[in-house]
């Protein structure tokens, strides 16, 4: 039976505008040629030359978070509790059940930049589709960020889920969900506003605050998604498997079969 691939992820780059200032990866390449010194000296008496075509190997030393590139966010990144109280699932916790399932793709591409989407607008992008949430179905959302990707004003653009969105997914058996903005949340400049309009504290991070009630994770800064129908492709997102950390690089797939 015939397969289909469709890459989600973003590649790990230099100087690209997919973080705030500071925040970026930093990967410096080592070519064959400056390496060859280097793989001699595992070998006494050998030089440079003595190698084919004078090459060593090529190798990159890579700084960067486990938040940059494509990722996964596990509950821990949000707050130390889960579910009301349990200790929050580091990266390496996360059942790998959760990171493979249906996919459901949901457009929320109009919506205005820093809009925080609510549980009714949520049920009303399912109902245009279609679709009735199963537990296990991994939602992604669309909006005007993905088009950004690489702009200075990526980590601006884009709608987000606050507190009562996420709630109503993960009432209903969902655990994983993705975006293809920056967080999950609304911008930081928009909530910045809101805050400051308000004094309201709780506004903050609310999506990736819900998980203290409920624990999920969520796929950042995907791509591709105006490729993705609505559903009938499953979702692979296995994140790096690192000690106790807050989340891990992805390779975000969606995979057609037939």
């Amino acid at each position: 039976m015939p397969r289909r691939i469709v890459d989600l992820s973003l590649p790990l780059q230099n100087e690209v505008a997919a973080d705030p200032p500071g925040y970026g990866p930093s990967i410096d390449y080592r070519g064959h040629a400056e390496s060859a010194a280097e793989l001699v000296s595992f070998f006494p008496g050998i030089t440079p030359d003595q190698l084919p075509g004078g090459e060593g190997w090529a190798m990159e030393w890579v700084r960067l978070s486990t938040h940059n590139g494509t990722h996964l966010d596990a509950p821990w990144h949000y707050a130390s509790t889960m579910d009301g109280g349990a200790p929050a699932l580091t990266i390496d916790q996360v059942p790998l059940d959760w990171c493979i399932g249906p996919g459901v793709r949901l457009d929320f591409s109009e919506f205005a930049d820093g809009h925080v989407v609510t549980a009714a607008e949520m049920e009303a992008a399912l109902a245009a589709i279609g679709h009735r949430l199963q537990p296990g179905d991994i939602v992604l959302a669309h909006t005007s960020a993905g088009a950004c990707y690489g702009r200075p004003d990526y980590v601006s653009r884009g709608c987000g889920f606050g507190r009562e969105a996420t709630l109503w997914l993960t009432a209903r058996g969902v655990r994983v969900v993705g975006t293809d903005g920056w967080s999950w949340d609304a911008p930081f400049v928009h909530t910045q506003a809101r805050v400051a309009a308000t004094g309201d504290a709780s506004l903050i991070w609310e999506g990736h605050k819900a998980g203290r009630e409920a624990g999920y994770c969520q796929i950042e800064k995907l791509t591709n998604l105006d490729r993705l129908p609505a559903s009938g492709f499953t979702v692979s997102c296995l994140p790096v498997k690192i000690h106790r950390a807050s989340g891990g690089w992805c390779r975000a797939v969606a995979i057609f079969e037939g």
